[in-house]
């Protein structure tokens, strides 16, 4: 029964990937007006009443990770070889930023290249984003200071 149920609600609610307004059926981007409820998957609304647990949270993130590591191991093929420490500060900063984004960080991330982490460290404070961030710029940079 589960198996046929799953297929019947599939084809009745659809499998949408991305969110939309389960009123309008319309994908909710920025700015939009929702009229209904935010929705995805199969129907899964995410309102207080529903939303998704820790596991699945859990989950999400391992999956958005190995995304971020993947696009670390393209653009920068250097990063697999600092420290657990700072590879951990620029996988945040790439999950933060997104890889287009941390890529304007051009004098940081020769500094952390080249070694010089002092001035890595500086080169991430001395930026919008650190302002924009406030503590997590500041552990950041304490993970690349320390090594």
């Amino acid at each position: 029964m589960i198996n046929d149920l799953v297929k019947d609600l599939c084809r009745d609610e659809a499998v949408r990937l991305e969110v939309y307004d389960d009123a309008t059926g319309k994908p909710i981007v920025s700015g939009s007006t929702v009229i209904g409820h935010p929705t995805i998957g199969v129907g899964r609304l995410l309102t207080k009443d529903r939303g998704i647990s820790t596991i699945e949270a859990m989950e999400l993130l391992e999956r958005d990770l190995e995304i971020v590591f993947g696009e670390l191991d393209q653009k920068f093929t250097w990063w697999r070889g600092l420290s657990e420490n700072r590879q951990r500060a620029l996988a945040n900063m790439a999950f933060n930023l997104g890889i287009p984004r941390l890529s304007k960080f051009q004098n940081m991330l020769a500094a952390l290249q080249r070694g010089m982490y002092d001035l890595a460290a500086d080169e991430a404070m001395n930026s919008r984003w650190a302002r924009q961030v406030g503590a997590r710029a500041e552990r950041i940079r304490d993970l690349i200071k320390e090594g």
